[in-house]
């Protein structure tokens, strides 16, 4: 039997003679067993959710070349359904991340899961431009509600010892569920044209919903932290450490004081106010640099004498670089921390992104160095994540999440529609791409400076229950 933590007291009253536990620390319960077949379950329902909030973020670039040959339009036109989605996603991290940390992570990310797969559904019966940017900005909404939520609850069910590694996996969903999309519409859209995308990426969702509402729990430093349903909590504990022996007298622990406060004021409060700044500062900066080449990459790559075929695998390089990242990123991170690795690599990122837009480069070396900027910038957001998580304690951990993915998100906006005007201005490739590097430089200078700060983390005074 493992050992209890210094803070478990144990005490008699257990059923049937067993030793009862006083006084359960949750965290510390959690940081020293081995991660259960109950915790994995709950990161796959989480970590399935991420991936369909990735497949249908991105569906709407894979079926755009169908619908501008279906409905005889101009893809110029569906600039603005492209960004009405992602305005929709900003409203909705900012929002959703609130309600979670008033009512809850479970039914917030069930909700929202449900309300985009019902969208989505509903996006394959639209016939006209003004339904589809409609039906796009409805369905960002639902989707800006998952990835804070996910990547909460696998926060609070992770031991401290590999909680930025199972967390990056979980995010790693997302950039997968892009992948997914380009091979699923590649064999649904000839078959049944580009509405089976938008109902594949409807019917999916509503089964891990069916899944999730069966089986996942909610965070059990939540309900502690609120009083509620502990009974439930007795369960889940038990599922993670059968040891564990729970009377009438039992209190739980977690260590946080309780926080009836405006979320959002929270953030700012207990001397986290320069690093919340921060931390919306460099994931706007790291969505901006990311959006701006994943959106034109491929077309500046054709502009500059590339073939079409090369110019996709530009492209699909930058996502793969962000896989690979995000894998090798979460064990390193739980080695050395945040500040080890995440200032070299958004410096590397500033040499690598410069060198990509320099004339007469070779094809390998342009391929080398748009992977590796994918390691940095694509595999780094996941660990911005991450590092929220780090930052605020349950009370308003979905807030601080939800909030800097939405601030973020106004960079994911702004970046591709700048690049655009920055070619409309005629800048040459190499002065684009060192123009892209200063996002890079910027996020690295305020990593920096948040690793000086000091600042009340995730941990604050105990709480307990009874």
């Amino acid at each position: 039997m493992k050992a209890f933590p210094d803070s478990l007291e144990a005490s008699a009253g257990g059923a049937g003679g067993a030793s009862a536990t006083a006084a359960i620390d949750i965290p510390a319960l959690i940081d020293s067993h081995p991660v259960s077949s109950f915790q994995k379950w709950i990161l796959l329902l989480v970590g399935c959710a991420v991936v369909m909030d990735g497949f249908d973020v991105q569906a709407m670039g894979f079926v755009a070349p169908a619908i501008v040959k279906a409905w005889g339009i101009d893809k110029a036109a569906l600039g603005p359904v492209f960004g009405a989605g992602l305005f929709g996603m900003l409203v909705g991290s900012l929002v959703l991340s609130i309600c979670a940390d008033r009512i809850g992570r479970r039914p917030v990310l069930l909700g929202a899961t449900v309300f985009f797969a019902l969208c989505m559904l509903a996006t394959a019966f639209v016939r006209t431009l003004d339904q589809l940017l409609a039906m796009r900005f409805i369905t960002g909404i639902g989707l800006g509600g998952i990835m804070a939520n996910a990547s909460a609850l696998a926060s609070e069910y992770s031991p401290l010892r590999r909680r930025v590694t199972l967390m990056m996996w979980v995010s790693c969903g997302f950039t997968g569920g892009a992948v997914l999309g380009g091979l699923i519409s590649a064999v649904l859209i000839p078959l049944g044209g580009w509405q089976g995308v938008f109902v594949f990426g409807g019917v999916v969702p509503l089964v891990i919903a069916a899944l999730m509402w069966r089986y996942m729990p909610e965070s059990m430093q939540f309900l502690v932290l609120r009083g509620r349903k502990l009974d439930r909590v007795h369960g889940w504990l038990q599922r993670i450490a059968p040891e564990v022996r729970i009377g009438p007298g039992t209190r739980y622990v977690v260590h946080e004081a309780k926080q009836d406060g405006a979320p959002v004021a929270e953030l700012f409060r207990a001397g986290r106010g320069p690093a919340t700044l921060l931390l919306w500062g460099i994931n706007f900066m790291n969505l901006l640099n990311l959006f701006f080449l994943a959106n034109w990459l491929p077309t500046i790559a054709t502009e500059a004498g590339y073939s079409g075929g090369t110019a996709v695998l530009v492209g699909t390089l930058l996502q793969v670089g962000g896989v690979v990242g995000t894998v090798a990123m979460g064990p390193l991170i739980d080695r050395i921390g945040f500040y080890r690795v995440l200032v070299p690599i958004f410096a590397i990122a500033v040499l690598t992104i410069g060198v990509i837009g320099q004339p007469a480069l070779p094809l390998a070396l342009l391929l080398a160095v748009v992977t590796v900027s994918g390691f940095c910038v694509v595999g780094a957001q996941p660990a911005l994540i991450a590092l929220a998580s780090s930052v605020y304690p349950t009370t308003v951990r979905a807030t601080g999440m939800g909030w800097s993915l939405g601030i973020g998100r106004a960079g994911s906006i702004v970046g591709p529609v700048l690049a655009g005007w920055l070619i409309g201005l005629r800048w040459t490739n190499s002065a684009l791409f060192i123009a892209a590097a200063v996002p890079a430089l910027l996020s690295c200078v305020m990593v920096l400076c948040m690793g000086r700060l000091k600042f009340t983390g995730a941990t604050e005074r105990p709480g307990e229950t009874t």
